[in-house]
């Protein structure tokens, strides 16, 4: 997210930072995947642009197999997920990390995957589990996108920040918020599933049609909502933003501090906790891959305790596993959110597109 938190996947947040993906661990080796899958050292990650990992972590997945790591960026998780379908059996890697539970079925539909159980699936906590029958795919990080607000903005107002989806739609928060757009954006997407979600799917329509005569703002993607127009957000700031709330993710306060110079003992932003939808990313071994042994050892390190306590100050996500401890700085800046909103993942699947054409016409034309 966001990461995820990251979000992501995801998780965006790391992308728009500008932080760097490390793209080859160790040196790439002679053999770059090409040929005999079977004798390659090397495995490509395909991801959104949003992956991230510790160089150290990396160097520890080959200690362990002797294969190095390629990472393919390969633009947002909507942009990466339709390469891989129109090279569906020749893709351009092994694994594909980033397909989260809001596009999973288009994934699954097009026959993307080789199924494969990694080792460890029993400690990967079942509610993420989407695909538990079939082993597609592995669930790998959390994350939950969420309307952000800029504390000073309201402090300095003496307004109460938002809580719920129906805050936003009050009168005093008037030309406040803005979204992504639902048809081009991960979170944008998510934040439409969560008012499905909290108004079910004959009540999600009427909530947008009250945001948009509250002026809501609708914009293409993340980057330019969280950096360009919030008010809260560092890039925001330097801009001259004027819109004190946006869809971003429940981690992207600690973001803000980390990278803050000096860091702030307190994170600029905050999280309305009820307007938020829980998203999970997936990683899955594509069909066709040219070294699936070495895909097949990436999932399992990828649901391993080092790799997912590496990912919250990576790509600000929260772990599937059981055992994971979070870093303090997550945990002493990020929101938790007990009771996300939800959607089932066969009601994605059946009306998704649906969705969104009815989103697009009623909020953006």
């Amino acid at each position: 997210m966001n990461s995820q938190l990251r979000r992501a996947v995801g998780t965006a947040v790391v992308g728009a930072l500008g932080i760097s993906t490390l793209a080859a661990c160790g040196g790439e080796s002679k053999d770059s995947g090409s040929g005999d899958g079977s004798k390659s050292r090397t495995v490509t990650l395909v991801s959104h642009e949003s992956f991230a990992a510790s160089e150290a972590v990396l160097k520890e997945f080959t200690r362990q197999t002797g294969y190095t790591v390629k990472v393919l960026k390969s633009g947002d998780a909507g942009t990466a997920l339709n390469k891989e379908i129109l090279t569906k059996g020749s893709p351009q890697g092994d694994v594909f990390f980033g397909v989260d539970n809001t596009l999973l079925s288009r994934a699954l539909d097009n026959d993307l995957f080789t199924p494969y159980e990694a080792k460890g699936l029993d400690q990967v906590v079942q509610e993420v589990q989407l695909d538990a029958d079939k082993h597609r795919v592995t669930p790998v990080d959390t994350g939950d996108i969420c309307v952000n607000y800029d504390k000073k903005f309201f402090a300095d107002k003496k307004l109460a920040p938002p809580k719920t989806f129906a805050d936003l739609a009050k009168p005093e928060y008037r030309n406040m918020l803005v979204v992504e757009n639902a048809a081009t954006s991960s979170p944008g997407l998510g934040f439409l599933l969560g008012s499905v979600g909290e108004y079910g799917e004959s009540g999600w329509q009427g909530y947008w049609k009250r945001l948009k005569d509250n002026g809501v703002k609708v914009v293409d993607g993340w980057e330019q909502a969280y950096n360009e127009e919030f008010s809260g957000s560092a890039g925001g700031k330097k801009a001259g933003a004027d819109r004190p709330l946006v869809v971003s993710y429940a981690s992207s306060p600690p973001v803000e501090v980390l990278y803050s110079d000096p860091q702030p003992t307190e994170a600029p932003t905050g999280v309305a906790t009820g307007t938020c939808f829980r998203q999970i990313e997936f990683a899955g071994l594509l069909e066709g891959a040219k070294n699936e042994a070495g895909g097949k050892a990436l999932l399992d390190f990828l649901i391993s305790k080092k790799f997912q306590e590496d990912m919250p100050l990576n790509m600000f996500v929260n772990p599937v596993i059981k055992d994971a401890k979070l870093p303090e700085l997550f945990t002493e800046h990020g929101a938790v959110i007990e009771k996300p909103e939800t959607v089932a993942a066969d009601a994605i699947a059946k009306n998704r597109e649906q969705w969104v054409r009815s989103w697009s016409s009623l909020v953006v034309k």
